[in-house]
């Protein structure tokens, strides 16, 4: 169903699926990859190709020689070569990085857009939205708004409402397709920040009292049988939980120390490995890629499997 799209999505960073053993992932500005970077002093070159490719690109790698990965690489040299200078830089390296990480949420907007801009108007009234992806509730009870996982439909429209308003940038009660992608991913609008924050706080607060206790953190990302041992993770995460998040050491998280958490200052991520890729295939030293510098290092950007970038140029021209 639609509303599934927002209602339930919180933001992004959630879109992992969730594994009893496997901690949920809430900050905003994370790894480019899944994939460690480096296993103990060894380089893991799985990151790199995720950071360049992203990461369902990087998943069609399959049985492709040296050669055919060299050749495709090349027609990817030339998107990523915006000026058609002959070299990619930092800035374009960069863009490029934070395109393919961000392309899914490109696709997505464009879907939902789609879907429910039906009458294809330059701007989505709450009418609109609320009838194609609540319209079913309609007429029900109090009991039937109760969704499966006991969150009432009702509270996921209220919430909704309250996004929708703070995306609405001039308050027109309409949004256009910039503002409805801030509404569907607000974790990508540094104006929806604080809706990103609330949201999270909402969601894991289970007693509504304002604030987060270690357990509530914990069981925000992990579900384990009664009995049994918790992972290591989990023991460490209790331990980020005292020595990092909590940051007054009260015990709690307030809504300040959860915007530390989510939303990390000070690092970016596609900037760092922009700057690990140059330093590893820039080989003489000017601060850019020429094209054989990329396809003499082909394994640091695509090891020696390719994506079909036929597909994936004919899905992507617009970049």
């Amino acid at each position: 169903m639609q509303w599934l799209s927002t209602g339930l999505l919180l933001f992004a960073v959630l879109l992992l699926s969730i594994d009893p053993v496997v901690p949920k992932e809430r900050v905003i500005d994370r790894n480019l990859s899944d994939e460690s970077h480096f296993r103990g002093d060894e380089h893991n070159s799985r990151y790199d190709h995720e950071a360049f490719l992203g990461e369902e690109e990087a998943k069609e790698f399959h049985d492709l020689s040296p050669e055919e990965s060299k050749a495709r690489l090349s027609l990817l040299f030339d998107k990523v070569d915006v000026d058609s200078d002959g070299f990619i830089d930092k800035a374009e390296l960069q863009n490029w990085i934070k395109h393919s990480q961000h392309r899914y949420i490109d696709e997505d907007v464009k879907s939902q857009w789609k879907s429910h801009n039906l009458d294809g108007g330059e701007a989505i009234s709450w009418d609109q939205y609320r009838k194609i992806s609540y319209g079913f509730v309609d007429g029900m009870s109090e009991e039937e708004l109760k969704a499966d996982d006991g969150v009432s439909y009702a509270e996921m429209l209220r919430k909704d409402k309250r996004r929708w308003e703070k995306a609405d940038s001039n308050a027109d009660g309409n949004l256009s397709e910039e503002e409805f992608a801030s509404f569907l991913h607000p974790e990508e609008s540094e104006a929806l920040q604080d809706i990103v924050v609330l949201e999270a706080m909402e969601d894991i607060d289970k007693d509504k009292d304002g604030q987060i206790t270690v357990e509530e953190y914990i069981s925000d990302m992990y579900h384990g049988d009664a009995g049994e041992a918790e992972p290591e993770w989990v023991t460490q995460e209790r331990e980020q939980f005292r020595q990092v998040r909590d940051k007054n050491g009260d015990g709690f998280l307030d809504e300040t120390e959860v915007k530390a958490w989510i939303i990390p200052p000070d690092y970016d991520h596609s900037e760092a490995e922009t700057v690990h890729l140059i330093s590893e295939a820039d080989i003489d030293f000017d601060g850019k890629l020429a094209r054989t510098e990329v396809l003499d290092n082909y394994d640091l950007f695509v090891g020696s499997q390719a994506t079909d970038f036929g597909e994936y140029l004919s899905r992507h021209d617009e970049f």
